[in-house]
């Protein structure tokens, strides 16, 4: 039996900025957009707020004085954009490409007619997802102990024992991060050594509050239904297996940036996509913003940013005509 063919409705209105995302980077580029009085439309999979609505307490984002969660800080930054003049679209976009000019984005909605929605120029703010170690009780305990950003969660562990996986710049960095907070920090490292650049390996080696574990891999993250209480660890040498108490646990073991719509733009070594000061791709027309783009620091504060300089730039790439639209 053949699938059906899927007819999709192409929508009349020409946007001057459709927003691929609706995490705090591309909320953000809604309202600076909708501010610069361009025709802008937000097109979300699911709900606003991308990763930052699993926050419990956001309070390193300045201005923010007493601690919000970030379904609340995500709704916020929504009826900003709103109030703006932004419009916003809910479905799964299924493709992204360009036609005499003007990008042509299609999205099927499970309770709507597939749509198509027409714009000069598009952002990307799809984000990156954590890898995760896929074991019992990793998420059971999300947000209980469990975490994936050091710079958010690890105030909450001061002077408690974290356990971090990984062993690479990011799991050193944060495990150097962490190691301010507390002086019992265990990494954990399923190598023999740390797959690290050599002077971040070092530093953490010495650092006397890190203590590392080599060879050994987390196979279940343990608690009381409530928060973490420990690990159980087993070595990759001898297959022995031992319990770690502890009372939070750090994974970094790498993401994955969701760039599956912008197959032909450029990418880095690792998979982020490519993009100048002004948040371009190397598509003229295309941006890209927040955790989808290569840069060294992912915080909900540079998202932000980066989706603000996006809109200023697909602002200017219209008046300027340098998006290749045809008129």
């Amino acid at each position: 039996m053949t699938e059906a063919v899927r007819t999709f409705r192409t929508m009349e209105t020409l946007y001057d900025m459709i927003i691929i995302g609706g995490g705090p980077a591309g909320l953000a580029a809604a309202q600076y957009a909708g501010r610069s009085n361009l025709k802008t439309l937000v097109i979300e999979e699911k709900g606003e707020g991308g990763q930052a609505v699993l926050i419990d307490r956001l309070e390193n984002y300045p201005g923010i004085l007493e601690p919000v969660n970030g379904y609340e800080f995500a709704s916020n930054m929504k009826e900003q954009a709103v109030r703006f003049g932004s419009e916003f679209a809910y479905g799964k976009v299924t493709g992204l490409s360009k036609k005499e000019g003007v990008f042509v984005v299609p999205i099927e909605s499970p309770s709507d007619k597939p749509v198509v929605y027409r714009g000069r120029t598009v952002l990307l703010a799809t984000g990156a997802e954590h890898r995760h170690l896929g074991v019992p009780g990793e998420k059971e305990y999300y947000g209980k102990g469990v975490s994936y950003c050091a710079t958010c969660d690890g105030p909450f562990f001061r002077n408690k024992h974290i356990v971090v996986v990984g062993g690479g710049d990011a799991a050193c960095d944060e495990a150097g991060f962490l190691a301010h907070l507390t002086d019992r920090v265990t990494m954990v490292h399923r190598r023999d050594s740390f797959r690290a650049q050599k002077g971040i390996a070092e530093r953490t080696i010495k650092n006397p509050h890190i203590k590392v574990r080599f060879n050994a891999t987390v196979t279940e993250i343990l608690g009381n239904g409530q928060k973490v209480e420990g690990v159980m660890l087993q070595d990759t040498v001898t297959g022995a297996s031992e319990k770690l108490d502890c009372d939070a646990v750090f994974i970094f073991v790498g993401m994955i940036p969701r760039t599956e719509l912008a197959s032909l733009a450029k990418k880095d070594e690792t998979g982020y996509l490519v993009t100048d000061e002004e948040m371009q791709t190397s598509i003229p027309g295309l941006f890209a913003a927040g955790d989808i783009r290569a840069k060294t620091f992912r915080q909900i504060v540079t998202a932000t940013a980066d989706g603000a300089i996006a809109a200023h730039s697909a602002s200017v790439c219209i008046d300027k005509s340098l998006c290749e639209v045809t008129k």
